[in-house]
């Protein structure tokens, strides 16, 4: 039997054969079965079926209005993700519609990629809802179509045990840890585990979303709210109204946008972007960020009301270098999931590349560790994933965690003596430029200056990364290095 679990079916409901053409050119080379209704009692038969993810719907069809169809749907299972389409004209019923829990509202005709990239998100927000997180511990090996928090170790334990207590209360949970620590997939554990797990979940990164667009897709806008705004916006606090949204990199989040989710969190009621309706939303909300959030109240960069309102409940994410005993059994898990997508014969890994894997210090965290094995498998041959697959920099000398790590802090203690003794006023600033300018250099150098995969590494959008790159100097032509 195949590793590879199953994958949910599109369904289009439409009567016109071009669109069903259109999406067989949208889902090839893709492992999605296409699924074609043309009436809406077709459509109901084969959602019935058939394990149907993701359903695009035309809102005039032959027997029943498609908004008939999507509330037979979405009664049946609210997680399914719902697209209407429509040829021509807004439309007021699909605003009503989207209000109930439609994911998107299209006009025809339909543009080829960008019905690409709407399929491709719509996947990863199915994948979210319906893949549920196991805990190492509860199940050794995640049966199929699962995720696994993998770790044995006293601080993975620690981690559990809050998830246990806090999953099935309908409380605000914090999330916090370095970039690459696991904190989404904590969310959806904490969301696989609680009473809302049959209704929607989204995830939400703040730090990647410009502020006005990002105040947008929470809260909606109103038609003329503001240039460009030619319709009604539904926001994922009125769309997602009965289920859970996880605001990850909330720390990053603008005074204004903080002072209006904090009015969520207390009264469950927000205002649309350019609107005067007040609107009532019963959402759970699960929060992450990487950020010191004790000094950023302190240096007002945020809310202390809401600080203590998300405080409330907080999970920490260890760091991978707090929990060597649990990399050979990441290394076992990464390697299976890497195997299933590649569809590579690695079976096991030599005890000299599992050696060399345990003495890495891992900066990216589990994160950096996943992208390694991938990495690793693309280049291995045969069964065995030996030493000299691994990329270069793991365990090579001088980077292990007793070489690059206590060099690093040993730097960083000089830098504090120094500045002490000089008297200082603005140490914290300085230290922590040194650090980010040492991570920064160090995962540049890991990808060979590739911008994109650090910025995945770093767990920072890629509009974060070059400003830091930018403000410390540093270099990327033929290699990278610091400009001071």
């Amino acid at each position: 039997m195949s590793d590879t679990p199953v994958r949910p079916a599109v369904l289009v409901v439409d009567d016109d054969p071009s669109v069903h053409h259109l999406f067989r050119a949208v889902l090839d080379g893709t492992p999605a079965d296409l699924l074609v209704a043309r009436t809406g009692a077709e459509a109901v038969r084969l959602a019935t079926e058939h394990d149907v993810g993701v359903v695009f719907i035309d809102l005039v069809l032959p027997d029943r209005p498609g908004l008939d169809v999507f509330g037979a749907l979405h009664e049946r299972d609210p997680r399914v993700l719902v697209v209407l389409m429509a040829a021509g004209g807004t439309s007021d019923t699909a605003i009503e519609a989207i209000k109930n829990g439609a994911y998107e509202y299209l006009l025809k005709p339909l543009d080829l990629a960008s019905l690409r990239a709407l399929v491709a998100r719509a996947w990863e927000i199915r994948h979210l809802m319906t893949v549920p997180v196991t805990l190492a511990g509860v199940a050794e090996e995640p049966a199929r179509g699962r995720d696994l928090l993998v770790g044995r170790s006293a601080a993975m334990q620690e981690v559990f045990k809050a998830i246990g207590r806090v999953a099935a209360r309908d409380v605000t949970v914090l999330i916090r840890g370095e970039s690459g620590t696991g904190k989404e997939l904590i969310a959806r554990a904490i969301y696989t585990h609680s009473h809302r797990a049959d209704r929607p979940f989204l995830a939400i990164n703040c730090a990647a979303i410009p502020e006005a667009l990002l105040e947008s897709e929470l809260f909606g806008h109103e038609r003329g709210a503001f240039t460009g705004a030619d319709r009604t916006k539904i926001g994922k606090f009125e769309q997602f109204s009965g289920g859970t949204l996880f605001l990850d990199e909330i720390g990053d989040m603008s005074a204004m946008l903080q002072s209006k989710v904090l009015r969520v969190l207390q009264e469950q009621q927000f205002q649309r972007v350019g609107g005067n309706e007040t609107i009532h939303t019963d959402v759970r909300i699960l929060a992450a960020t990487n950020r010191n959030l004790e000094r950023s109240v302190e240096a007002g960069g945020f809310r202390e009301d809401l600080y203590y309102r998300l405080n409330g409940y907080t999970i920490t994410a260890p760091p991978l270098r707090a929990r060597p005993d649990d990399i050979p059994a990441l290394v076992n898990h990464f390697l299976a999931q890497s195997r299933r997508e590649l569809g590579k014969p690695v079976r096991t890994v030599a005890d000299e590349a599992m050696a060399r894997l345990a003495r890495y210090a891992w900066p990216g965290n589990v994160r950096e560790l996943q992208n390694v094995i991938r990495r690793s498998l693309l280049q291995a041959s045969g069964q065995v994933l030996l030493a000299d697959f691994l990329p270069l920099h793991v365990g090579a000398p001088g980077r292990t965690a007793g070489g690059t790590a206590s060099r690093a802090l040993e730097d960083v203690e000089r830098l504090i003596e120094d500045r002490l003794r000089a008297g200082a006023t603005d140490l914290y600033d300085e230290v922590q430029a040194a650090v980010d300018r040492h991570l920064i250099l160090r995962v540049l150098q890991h990808t060979g200056g590739n911008q994109h995969e650090a910025a995945a590494l770093l767990g920072l959008s890629r509009n974060t990364l070059r400003a830091k790159i930018r403000s410390l100097d540093i270099r990327i032509d033929r290699s990278v290095r610091s400009g001071s």
